[in-house]
């Protein structure tokens, strides 16, 4: 199964092509626009499921399938969490939860980051289990930005996730620590010189187990198409 995140930076419908050709079997895009507005050039393949979260029809978090795997909202959903997105993937003989992120909520004055992931991962702690979960998407975040006397912050989400067993599928795979990344998943307003890592792939340990790469884009491959490099994740089951 390849997984993969890319924050589109807006007008999906005009990238999908570039993006495509990695094959992903899911595909989490931050600032989607809403799907009646993605009509895709003539020979771009079509995605088998999609479910799209936001308030802008311009700029949301979308959820692809481009595979057998079918999309399952969750009941419990926190709408005031934006946007984290807790699914069920399915394809009749394997079934994982997922959490689509795309951290993003300037109307909460607690913190319209990190901190929407902070408050997800209690609110749907019994959904985060060390089998079968990954988080994936835009975390908006780093722990080069942590406030130490603000528990929400990056490196006391990446604690509470470690010790449900669930880790950073890149920083395993490419020994790398938090905040000291030398592969870069953002560069401020395109420049290369303004580089951070601020997309991730968190998975349960039977995920981690079945992992076999993790690639980040390169800058000179996407800066044209966004501000964002995708991050593509394989395991094989």
């Amino acid at each position: 199964m390849k997984i993969i995140t890319w924050n589109c930076n807006m007008a999906f419908r005009k990238k999908a092509a570039f993006i495509l050709q990695y094959q992903p079997d899911i595909l989490i895009i931050p600032e989607c626009e809403h799907p009646d507005k993605l009509i895709f050039p003539i020979g771009t393949p079509k995605p088998t499921d999609i479910i799209w979260f936001g308030k802008n029809p311009n700029k949301g978090l979308a959820i692809f399938s481009y595979s057998s795997y079918k999309i399952k909202l969750h009941n419990n959903i926190h709408q005031d969490l934006q946007w984290i997105i807790p699914i069920t993937l399915s394809n009749g003989h394997f079934e994982f939860n997922l959490f689509a992120i795309w951290a993003n909520n300037p109307t909460d004055p607690e913190g319209q980051y990190v901190t929407q992931v902070w408050k997800a991962i209690h609110h749907y702690s019994n959904l985060l289990k060390d089998t079968k979960t990954i988080l994936l998407g835009d975390f908006n975040s780093n722990k080069i930005w942590d406030k130490k006397r603000r528990i929400s912050n990056h490196s006391n989400v990446v604690k509470i996730l470690e010790e449900k067993g669930i880790f950073s599928t890149y920083h395993l795979h490419h020994k790398q620590e938090q905040g000291a990344e030398i592969h870069p998943t953002y560069y401020l307003y395109r420049h290369k010189d303004k580089p951070y890592h601020l997309d991730y792939c968190f998975a349960s340990k039977d995920f981690i187990e079945m992992m076999v790469s993790v690639e980040i884009g390169e800058y000179d491959d996407w800066a044209k198409y966004s501000d964002h490099v995708p991050i593509i994740v394989s395991f094989v089951f």
